[in-house]
């Protein structure tokens, strides 16, 4: 079953966040066995050239590659898909408008606006007819709620055709509240409960970045009900690991 299915049915999916640039980086991750995972190009420095090498590193080791775009943008959109990407997840959607945007940018007409471009995921215009149906069947969009505003129109968000889920981005919500990073506030808390639950209405996969590597910080997004998860950074791993090491070690040496 594809992606787009899981999320059409409300399964639990997980996958995580690739920030650093490398191929190595993409096949340590899927020893752990995430479903998917998002080259993330708002945040880091990886550059489109290396996004396409990430793209195709993650769909050889058996996950769906999905890009957090630089910004709601037609062309950067266009040139992720047109790279290969299974997805798109579209940071500051705030509206209608905004997810609409998004669709238009990600979909062929009559369904979107998007131009045409043979490239990789054309199989470099051999098999245009076979990618046009994969974009209307398989290619999914999501929307990342991450300010206060996309909670207001939360509704009108989740009613666009074409957003197959969502995932909030918890730093930059608490932050549009003046609050960034305190995740603990009862109207920050309000906020993300308010998108779970409209969600859960229109029967439409929440999401959640759980940003730390703590496990029992995403089982808790798992009980609230989310079922499209991203878990922990590439580097976080790393630097969470080496660090409860080291001062492991640090304190048998005292």
């Amino acid at each position: 079953m594809n992606l787009k299915q899981k999320l059409k049915n409300n399964e639990l999916t997980l996958g995580s966040w690739i920030m650093m640039g490398n191929a190595m980086s993409v096949e340590v991750m899927a020893l752990a066995g995430f479903d998917w995972l998002v080259v993330d190009i708002e945040h880091t420095a990886i550059d489109l050239e290396t996004t396409l090498s990430l793209i195709s590193t993650i769909q050889a080791n058996g996950m769906k590659a999905l890009v957090r775009v630089s910004k709601n943008e037609e062309v950067v959109i266009k040139r992720v898909l047109d790279m290969g990407a299974d997805g798109i997840i579209v940071p500051m959607v705030c509206s209608q408008e905004d997810a609409q945007l998004a669709v238009d940018f990600a979909k062929y007409p009559p369904v979107g606006k998007r131009g045409v471009g043979l490239n990789r995921a054309q199989k470099y215009g051999t098999k245009f007819e076979e990618y046009k149906k994969w974009v209307d069947e398989e290619l999914v969009i999501i929307a990342q709620i991450e300010h206060i505003d996309a909670v207001n129109n939360i509704d009108d968000i989740l009613q666009v055709e074409g957003i197959d889920g969502t995932i909030i981005g918890p730093y930059d919500l608490s932050g549009s509240m003046g609050y960034p990073g305190e995740f603990d506030r009862d109207d920050v808390k309000e906020a993300v409960q308010t998108v779970l639950d409209r969600c859960k209405k229109y029967n439409m996969p929440s999401g959640f970045h759980v940003v730390d590597t703590n496990p029992e910080n995403l089982q808790l997004k798992i009980d609230q009900g989310c079922t499209f998860l991203a878990y922990g950074i590439d580097y976080f791993f790393m630097r969470d690991a080496a660090m409860a090491g080291m001062n492991k070690l640090k304190e048998g040496l005292k």
